[in-house]
C-alpha cells in the first residue's frame, strides 16, 4: 500500500490546501511546502520498501497494477528532485499570476500522476497512468486562460491523445502474442510460439507504439506540440513539462522495449534503424530550430525536443551502454533544462523580458541567475565534467561499438553537430549578459537579484548537474 499511499497523498492533499480558506499566501505556502516535504518523504519509503500491489482486475492477465524497481527508482527521484525545487520557486512566481491555488492544485495532481507512470507494474497500467499524466498536466498550460493558452493547451491535449491511441494500438498487440504473465520482466514477455509467424505485424504495432508514446517526449513527427505549450505557460510549468512531464513518453518507451517485448526481438530489425533516424533527427531539426529562434522560452522549448531525443538514441541501440547514456541524461536534461526554465521565469519576473536581444547586460543586474543559466549551458552542451558529458559520452561509445555500419558512425556525428549548435543558441545568451560590449550603457542598471526562494532552486538544480557528471555514472 506504501506505493497508493505515495502516489495519492500529493494529490489529496495538495487539492485540500488549494480548497482550504486561509488567511493569506504565506501560510497557504507553508501548508503547500508541508506538503512538498511528506510527499519526498513517502517516495523516499516507496523507493525503499515498495513492494507491489494490484489495484484493479478487469480480467485473468488485465490488470492494473504498481511495483518499483531500479528504473523506476531512478525516474522517481528525477519527478520529486524537480518538482520539489520548483514548488519552492512557485511560491514567489506565481505572485504575478491569478488563480495561484487552482495553479497549485493542478500541480500537486500532476505530481501524483508522474509517480504513478514511475511505479507502473504492466504496460495496461503505464498506459492509464500515462494518459492521467497529460490530462492533470494540460491545465498547467491552460493556465493564463488567455486565447493563445487555451489554443497551446488543446494542441498539447489532442497530440497526446493521439499519441496515447497509437501507443494503445502497441499494448494490444504486445498483450495479444505474449505469454500468460505480463509483469515486466527484463527481456519481455512476448511468447515465441505465438508471435512465430506474425513477426511484421508485431514490429508495426511496436513502431506505431514508439512513435505514439515518443510524442510526450517531442520526437518527430509529433513534436508539435512542445514549443507551441512552453512559451505561453508559466515558467514553474514549463520547467516540469520539459524537465520531467515530457519524460513520461520515455518511461512508457522503455516500458514497451525493454519489459514487454524485448529487445532480442527488436534488436537489427527495420524497427530499430527507423527510430535511431527519427532520433537523430529529431536531435538535429530541435538544435537548428532553437538556434534560429529569438524568444528564450521558444528557444529552450526547441531545445527541449532535441534534448530528449538524445535520450530516445541512447535507448534505440538497445545497448547496456546505449541505455546507461540515456538514463543518465534523463537526470541532467531534467536538471539542466528545469534550471534554465527558471532562470527563463526570472528575466520575466523581475525584468519583464522575454527575447535574447533584450538580455544583454542582465548579467550586471543579477549575476548569480546569470551564473545559473551559464552552468546549466554547459551541462547541456556537453562540457565535462557536467553531467551532458558524461550521457553523451556513454551514447555515443555504444553507438560506435555497436558494428551496425553507417548507423554506428552517425550518431557520435549528429551529437557533435547538436552541441556545436547548443552552445550556438546558449552560450551567446551569457556572454552578452556579463559583456554587453562598450557601447552598452550599464550605469542605468539596476540590481534585480530574485530572492532566496527563487535562487536557491535554481543553484539546487546546478549542483544535481553536476553531481550527475561526478558521481551519476557510479550509481549504475
Amino acid at each position: 500500500m506504501l506505493l497508493i499511499i505515495s502516489i495519492l497523498f500529493p494529490m489529496i492533499a495538495g487539492i485540500l490546501v488549494s480548497c482550504a480558506k486561509v488567511k493569506d499566501s504565506r501560510t497557504r505556502h507553508f501548508y503547500y511546502a508541508a506538503v512538498t516535504v511528506l510527499s519526498d518523504i513517502l517516495g523516499i519509503l516507496a523507493l525503499c520498501f515498495g513492494g507491489s500491489v494490484t489495484v484493479l482486475s478487469f480480467s485473468e492477465n488485465v490488470t492494473m497494477a504498481f511495483s518499483i524497481d531500479n528504473v523506476g527508482r531512478w525516474f522517481m527521484a528525477a519527478v520529486m528532485m524537480l518538482y520539489t525545487a520548483v514548488s519552492f520557486y512557485a511560491f514567489e512566481y506565481m505572485k504575478m499570476e491569478d488563480h495561484e491555488n487552482v495553479f497549485f492544485a493542478f500541480y500537486y495532481v500532476s505530481f501524483g500522476a508522474l509517480l504513478s507512470v514511475c511505479e507502473a507494474g504492466n504496460l495496461v497500467t503505464v498506459y492509464f497512468c500515462f494518459e492521467m499524466a497529460t490530462l492533470t498536466s494540460v491545465p498547467l498550460v491552460l493556465h493564463d486562460r488567455t486565447k493563445e493558452a487555451i489554443s497551446a493547451g488543446l494542441k498539447y491535449l489532442f497530440y497526446s491523445i493521439g499519441g496515447a491511441l497509437m501507443g494503445l494500438m502497441g499494448v494490444f498487440f504486445v498483450y495479444y502474442y505474449s505469454g500468460a504473465g505480463r509483469e515486466f520482466v527484463s527481456g519481455g514477455f512476448l511468447d515465441a510460439a505465438k508471435a512465430a509467424g506474425h513477426e511484421p505485424v508485431i514490429l508495426a504495432a511496436v513502431f506505431v507504439a514508439i512513435v505514439g508514446f515518443g510524442t510526450k517526449a517531442g520526437m518527430y513527427p509529433m513534436h508539435g506540440w512542445l514549443p507551441t505549450a512552453h512559451p505561453v505557460a508559466p515558467a514553474p510549468a514549463s520547467a516540469l513539462l520539459s524537465g520531467i512531464i515530457a519524460k513520461a513518453g520515455i518511461i512508457a518507451v522503455i516500458r514497451l522495449v525493454y519489459y514487454s517485448v524485448g529487445t532480442d526481438f527488436l534488436k537489427g530489425t527495420w524497427v530499430q534503424y527507423a527510430w535511431m533516424s527519427l532520433a537523430m533527427l529529431t536531435i538535429f531539426m530541435g538544435s537548428m530550430m532553437a538556434f534560429m529562434e529569438k524568444n528564450l522560452k521558444k528557444r529552450l522549448a526547441y531545445s527541449t525536443v532535441s534534448q530528449i531525443s538524445y535520450i530516445m538514441l541512447g535507448l534505440s541501440l538497445m545497448s547496456p551502454e546505449g541505455m546507461k547514456g540515456g538514463l543518465l541524461h534523463v537526470m541532467c536534461h531534467a536538471a539542466s533544462k528545469g534550471c534554465l526554465f527558471l532562470v527563463a521565469g526570472v528575466f520575466i519576473y523581475k525584468l519583464g523580458k522575454r527575447n535574447v536581444a533584450e538580455l544583454k547586460g542582465v548579467g550586471k543586474q543579477m549575476p548569480v541567475t546569470m551564473w545559473c543559466f551559464m552552468i546549466a549551458s554547459l551541462s547541456l552542451v556537453g562540457i565535462p565534467p557536467m553531467g551532458g558529458f558524461v550521457s553523451k559520452w556513454y551514447i555515443a561509445s555504444a553507438a560506435v561499438g555497436d558494428g551496425m555500419g553507417a548507423f554506428a558512425i552517425l550518431p557520435p556525428v549528429i551529437l557533435l553537430l547538436s552541441a556545436l549548435l547548443t552552445a550556438g543558441y546558449l552560450f551567446p545568451v551569457a556572454i552578452d549578459a556579463f559583456f554587453p560590449g562598450k557601447d552598452f550603457d550599464t550605469s542605468k542598471l539596476v540590481k534585480a537579484e530574485p530572492n532566496r526562494l527563487m535562487t536557491i532552486p535554481m543553484i539546487a538544480l546546478c549542483a544535481v548537474a553536476l553531481a550527475v557528471g561526478l558521481f551519476g555514472s557510479r550509481l549504475f
